[in-house]
């Protein structure tokens, strides 16, 4: 216990800047996936303080997902009750528990880098460009959707424009100035101040937000901020109305087929996302700490089994509460649970504080965490390692930016995985000849994929020429790949070309090439 309070001067201040940036985005989500907007508040408590204190990573944050947003709302609409929908959630939890136990958290090291680097940039434009409405008043669509066709059949960048159409004055003032305030609280001349470094940015950009909304409520007049456009969490009278709140499945929907199907789905979407999630936070990380996969599988299972008991939505690893938490400094899981615990005090004991909290000033924060994620040095680093590593990077920010996170990432695996076989394809054949002397060398393993450059480089060769065939360095060559190369020297004395063959008997494949060679005049040697 001690371990997880030795770093709580840097947790504490991050998790009340994670607290700000989970808050709306719990609300928001709920929104969109039309259940109860508590739900998403459930999810945010559980998310931070049960996955917090057992997961394995010392940064990352779970809470609900955007990802998961068009699941949920679909499967709300199409159950019995809500409570039925919990127990999918459940279900989720244990099948997520049974995945750890599996081992199952190794396929999130099958993400190559490029892909990972692609997903964090995207994420940084798709909260500059979806937060951008919010920061000047135009708040129809939730907070926190990340997919390129919006529920009200806009997209992001019709959104934009509309937004333009329809600004509120107050709004953008308060925008606009919560952004310089945390350009300014990020120079380092106040970061040397101990007042300042320990009084994080997001808080004061909250405070004033709240102190000009208070000096210009006025209703009716065109620069009051509508309730649409403050924070709006449920506001309980008592302890009792706040317990009711809370919902709780109901066991007799068990035979229900659709209950397990989208338990099965939500189980399989959120380790996914979370796999993606932990990667992309540790990617972040400045001390480089490595997440335990198959313990925070675990961990997740535990969180949506609870979070399903108590009425709250499914949980995953969210990448924006995670890069936000890394960027305000925090150093251990500490700051997760503390996230979790503000939430929890919150909505107990100052709601309508918090609904005075305009959405302009939360847009703001994760403006500036989007931008910290697409800072150009990025682009600058993935280019100067090379084609292989840019090209896919490149697809994925855009594929993601203009359908959804694991689309994205699926588009930009393919790619990757496409740029790797060019490369192996381009790179395990090297030919290389002085005058009408060839060296063909075979490198790394030969599959059927190479046959055509094999086939191309052999066949290129001209009369009377000698080749070198050095097969000794491959470590494999397919049988398609000796089918060629026995082709090739079967005819090559009809170009009066001499070929000698240089092969391994360790290495697998090699002793498939002919012994006995036609003989040409000049004589051929294999």
């Amino acid at each position: 216990m001690r371990k997880l309070f030795q770093n709580a001067a840097a947790d504490i201040p991050a998790s009340v800047v994670v607290f700000l940036v989970a808050l709306p985005l719990c609300l928001g989500i709920a929104l969109g996936s039309g259940a109860p907007l508590f739900s998403g508040i459930i999810a945010g408590m559980v998310g931070g303080i049960v996955i917090g204190l057992l997961s394995g990573s010392p940064l990352s944050i779970s809470g609900p997902a955007a990802g998961l947003t068009a699941i949920v709302a679909v499967a709300v609409g199409k159950m019995p009750a809500y409570e039925a929908f919990l127990l999918s959630v459940v279900i989720a939890g244990v099948l997520q528990l049974l995945l750890g136990f599996l081992r199952a958290g190794v396929i999130g090291d099958y993400i190559p880098n490029s892909v990972i680097r692609g997903m964090l940039a995207s994420i940084g434009f798709v909260l500059i460009l979806k937060q951008f409405p919010h920061l000047i008043g135009y708040d129809k669509d939730y907070s926190g959707d990340e997919t390129f066709i919006q529920f009200d059949h806009n997209n992001t960048f019709s959104e934009l424009i509309n937004s333009v159409n329809n600004i509120t004055p107050i709004a953008l003032i308060i925008g606009v100035l919560s952004i310089l305030i945390l350009l300014i609280w990020d120079r380092p001349l106040l970061k040397k101040n101990k007042f300042f470094k320990n009084l994080p940015g997001p808080l004061v950009v909250v405070i004033v937000g709240i102190l000009i909304n208070v000096f210009f409520t006025t209703p009716g007049t065109r620069f009051s901020l509508n309730i649409h456009q403050l924070v709006n969490l449920p506001i309980a009278s008592d302890f009792s109305s706040f317990a009711s709140f809370f919902m709780f499945p109901k066991w007799e929907y068990l035979n229900n087929a659709d209950v397990w199907t989208v338990g099965l789905t939500i189980a399989l979407v959120a380790s996914i996302e979370t796999l993606l999630g932990i990667e992309a936070v540790d990617k972040l990380d400045p001390l480089k700490r490595r997440t335990p996969a198959n313990r925070e599988l675990k961990a997740q299972g535990v969180g949506n089994i609870v979070s399903g008991l108590l009425g709250g939505l499914p949980l995953t690893s969210v990448i924006v509460r995670g890069s936000a938490n890394v960027e305000a400094g925090a150093k251990s899981k500490f700051s997760a649970v503390m996230h979790g615990m503000l939430i929890l005090i919150s909505v107990l004991f100052i709601p309508g504080l918090l609904n005075k909290i305009p959405l302009s000033a939360l847009a703001a924060i994760l403006i500036m965490t989007g931008y910290k994620l697409v800072k150009p040095a990025i682009f600058k680093v993935l280019y100067q390692k090379g084609w292989d590593q840019f090209i896919p990077f490149i697809v994925t920010l855009v594929a993601i930016l203009f359908t959804d996170l694991l689309i994205g990432i699926i588009i930009g695996t393919v790619v990757a995985l496409f740029s790797l076989i060019n490369s192996n394809f381009k790179s395990a054949v090297m030919v290389v000849h002085d005058d009408n002397k060839y060296l063909v060398r075979f490198r790394k393993d030969i599959s059927f994929l190479n046959k055509p450059i094999v086939k191309e480089r052999l066949e290129s060769v001209p009369a009377e020429a000698y080749v070198l065939i050095d097969m000794s360095r491959a470590d494999f060559i397919d049988k398609d790949i000796i089918d060629v190369v026995n082709d090739f020297l079967q005819h090559a004395h009809l170009k009066n070309i001499r070929v000698e063959v240089k092969k391994s008997q360790f290495r697998s494949g090699h002793q498939g090439v002919n012994e006995q060679l036609p003989q040409n005049e000049n004589g051929v040697a294999a």
